[in-house]
């Protein structure tokens, strides 16, 4: 079950928030984990076990530390969480990866074992191990409840896509939150942008982007440049979209139930560098590997071969957390080459215009890596992009299909930036000083969401149909 389902919409979420709102507010965690856990057990209820279990080894490895007498008591049960949760992710995410290496190498094993990866497994996962690294620090008390350390890895808001929720910062909602009027509109409001970006602009993107760069060697062989070059600026669009639109519903979803999740996204295409991208994208993930890998390691403040080592390291886990895949690896390696670039060459050298310039042209070839698992194929859309490309410079269908998605792509092109944001800004402070304004606001706000909400599950309930067709040349 996805956010963005009818399913979800009107029966799981709206039961749901029903029920969470109708019953006492001592039973509202209750209400909260039980949904939790169904949601969790709708994409199989055998993974339900393993998430209970490593939370499980999670709230008691916590206590260990805790009631440790000694140094070396402690350290040991920080690395039994280290080794038991990163062992399960490893067996369910890369064991097939690395068996195909070997076999591609040695020729055994024979058959290659299908492991179905359990959704939300490496977000759950990476917040346990904070949690448990965060106790280890003296940072945070260890949870003395299994059930309130499970609501808070098994929250459905954030399980499958985002953001990475570290328990310091919901701990005291878990126990204490009073989500007021003004929140739960926020949050509806936050959701149903989310939803619309997702329904509407994401999925449109996706569409196209696969029109153009279809799956398998033999159909991307018979692509035009121009049309390699167009679909990968569609898949641009829909990556970051269909990323930010699942944080947006998750804190939306969040704050209508009074927990404040973190921003996980801040308009990463308005980036003039990578370190900068790297900042406004997927902050959590970004700053996961900062504070339990690289300044563990010694961040930036050790020796310039240390530095690079430490760089490497963060960018191939960054990589592979991704997905099991040498293309994934190749990507986080590629932006290792660009943060080590801007820090020893490049500096702040670069006008703004050119930096932000450079900035969405290395992230655009950045999705490149990121997209082909298959290096046949990357190197058939490498190739084409720059003129081998087996169907010629252009052709008709690219020109027809630019022509079909030119509003699609001037609404996407206002999505990924602030402008929204600021607009919205002015019109408030508008509002205080002046009647007029007051009434478009007002007007506005509470038209907004209803209006989100509208087209986006209409795009849903008509799956394939995408509405900037019909604005066309």
């Amino acid at each position: 079950m996805v956010f963005s389902s009818l399913v979800f919409l009107f029966l799981f979420l709206t039961i749901h928030l029903a029920v969470y709102h109708l019953v006492d507010k001592r039973y509202r965690n209750l209400v909260l984990l039980v949904s939790s856990l169904i949601f969790y057990a709708w994409g199989g209820p055998r993974y339900l076990v393993l998430l209970m279990g490593n939370t499980l080894a999670s709230w008691l490895f916590a206590l260990l530390i805790e009631r440790a007498q000694t140094p070396f008591q402690r350290k040991a049960a920080l690395v039994g969480e280290c080794v038991v949760l990163l062992g399960v992710l490893g067996v369910f995410k890369y064991l097939g990866f690395f068996l195909g290496n070997v076999q591609a190498l040695f020729g055994v094993p024979e058959l290659i074992p299908e492991i179905v990866l359990p959704i939300g497994i490496s977000f759950y996962t990476f917040q346990l191990i904070s949690y448990v690294v965060d106790v280890y620090r003296g940072e945070i008390d260890a949870q003395p409840s299994y059930w309130k350390l499970l609501l808070y890895s098994s929250l459905f808001h954030q399980c499958i896509a985002g953001p990475i929720v570290r328990y310091q910062t919901v701990a005291d909602q878990i126990d204490s939150r009073h989500p007021t009027k003004t929140d739960i509109y926020y949050g509806v409001r936050r959701f149903c942008i989310g939803l619309a970006k997702k329904a509407v602009l994401a999925n449109s993107c996706a569409s196209v982007a696969d029109t153009l760069l279809p799956i398998g060697q033999a159909g991307l062989a018979t692509q035009t440049t121009t049309g390699y070059w167009l679909g990968m600026l569609f898949y641009m669009f829909q990556i970051y979209l269909d990323f930010s639109a699942y944080s947006d519903m998750a804190i939306g979803m969040g704050r209508m139930v009074g927990f404040r999740y973190l921003e996980n996204f801040n308009y990463p295409y308005l980036a003039t560098s990578i370190r900068d991208f790297w900042r406004r994208w997927h902050i959590s993930l970004s700053s996961f590997f900062r504070d339990y890998v690289y300044i563990p390691l010694g961040g930036s403040r050790c020796c310039k071969a240390k530095y690079v080592r430490n760089i490497f390291v963060v960018w191939f886990l960054t990589g592979m957390w991704h997905g099991a895949s040498w293309n994934y690896i190749l990507w986080g390696l590629y932006f290792a080459v660009f943060l080590l670039l801007e820090k020893f060459v490049i500096k702040d050298r670069l006008p703004s215009v050119a930096a932000h310039a450079y900035a969405l042209v290395v992230v655009y070839f950045g999705w490149v890596l990121f997209k082909f698992e298959n290096f046949g194929e990357l190197g058939v859309v490498l190739a084409g992009m720059f003129g081998f490309a087996g169907g010629g410079f252009t052709g008709l269908e690219v020109h027809t299909l630019f022509l079909q998605n030119i509003f699609l792509i001037v609404f996407c092109v206002i999505a990924c930036t602030d402008l929204g944001k600021r607009l919205h800004r002015m019109l408030f402070d508008a509002a205080k000083r002046n009647d007029a304004a007051l009434m478009v606001y007002s007007v506005t706000e509470a038209v907004t969401p209803i209006l989100l909400f509208v087209v986006a599950v209409a795009a849903l309930a008509g799956a394939s149909y995408n509405p900037f067709i019909y604005f066309q040349f």
